[in-house]
């Protein structure tokens, strides 16, 4: 009798095991590279990786807003617009024929390059510029949020069509190229055999799990999403962790920014327009709950790794761009589903706990 209990919560143990969504995703590329065998390969396993690391560090700050109850979906417009702006800083010249109408033309940039295009600052400087607006954009989000009580989606909705179109407009479209080769190596370079991009999304991670698993903040984070009334009636200080979530969003989504345009050798304003389904799909996906209060850095990396893997095998596949979009709209809804379900035999098993 004992035995026939325990293969019965067997099914419960695995679906709520923190490694659940690893193995789904190793059987997933075992199975695609059975049907295609370059999936293996040392170019596709490169380019599968290069995908990880600014995917990853998008989740990352995504997952702090997540966990409080909140949810960003500003992080791609605040990519678009830190991509142009440190462009614009640190571009060595610029075409007239594409720029020469630009409102920002002789002010902060020229045929020249940006204002402080040749210094050996430059890199420095449009890197924390950067990383300040995409923190300055999150502290906004942040205030609205928590001070003026405005819905998450709809404050961060707006803030990614005006971030967008800002973007858009500083640059009339145009791509901003000729960006200097020590930015390009952060994104594209590496320390020994070691990616740039690894070694700073690893610390960031890194960060991270020290704030959720090793700090007061961390547990007040959790505390807020699981229930907000409980906490602030517990002397936490509701508003400040709130706008502290988001202006870790946009911090993250700033490091995105920077990983990808390196990688790409481009300011783009339309840099992530694609990429939001990306990044909630994969939070979704590694078991970081829409609900709040739940999520651990280890998910987020299980999660990337199964939407990045999925996504590559999707695109190997002789497959329309609408198919492509309409299963992972579908993954991403069987993710939602087996989170409700994880909630439920997690409840389920503490209430037998009690009644024993």
């Amino acid at each position: 009798m004992k035995d026939r209990t325990t293969l019965l919560r067997l099914p419960g143990a695995v679906v709520l095991s923190d490694h659940f969504v690893l193995v789904l995703t190793i059987l997933y590329f075992l199975v695609t590279w059975a049907i295609y065998p370059h999936m293996a390969g040392r170019r596709n396993l490169a380019n599968l990786f290069s995908n990880v690391w600014p995917l990853l560090a998008l989740v990352i700050g995504q997952m702090f807003v997540l966990i409080v109850g909140g949810i960003d979906l500003s992080q791609t417009s605040i990519m678009a617009v830190t991509s142009v702006l440190g462009a614009m800083v640190m571009a060595t010249r610029f075409d007239p024929a594409k720029f020469q109408h630009n409102p920002l033309w002789d002010v902060v940039f020229s045929e020249q390059g940006g204002w402080l295009a040749g210094s050996g600052g430059a890199v420095s400087v449009a890197i924390l510029l950067m990383l300040a607006v995409g923190v300055v954009i999150g502290f906004l989000n942040g205030v609205a949020v928590a001070r003026l009580k405005m819905p998450p989606f709809m404050v961060t909705l707006v803030g990614m069509s005006f971030f967008s179109g800002l973007a858009i407009y500083l640059t009339r479209s145009e791509n901003i190229m000729h960006l200097p080769d020590s930015f390009i190596t952060v994104g594209k370079g590496a320390v020994g055999p070691v990616p740039s991009a690894l070694l700073i999304v690893v610390s960031l991670a890194a960060l991270a799990f020290v704030i959720l698993n090793r700090s007061v903040l961390g547990r007040w984070f959790y505390a807020v999403g699981q229930n907000i009334r409980t906490a602030r009636v517990s002397g936490i200080p509701t508003e400040r962790v709130i706008i502290l979530a988001y202006v870790f969003s946009g911090f993250c989504a700033a490091i995105g920014s920077i990983l990808y345009s390196a990688r790409l050798e481009a300011g783009r304003p339309t840099l992530g327009r694609n990429l939001l389904l990306d990044v909630i799909g994969a939070a979704v996906i590694g078991g970081i709950s829409l609900f709040g209060g739940k999520g651990k850095v280890l998910w987020a990396v299980y999660g990337v790794l199964f939407f990045v893997v999925l996504d590559n095998s999707l695109n190997k596949m002789p497959l329309e761009f609408y198919s492509i979009d309409i299963i992972k709209g579908c993954v991403i809804l069987m993710a939602a589903l087996l989170d409700a379900l994880r909630t439920r035999i997690a409840a389920s098993q503490v209430v037998s706990v009690a009644g024993t």
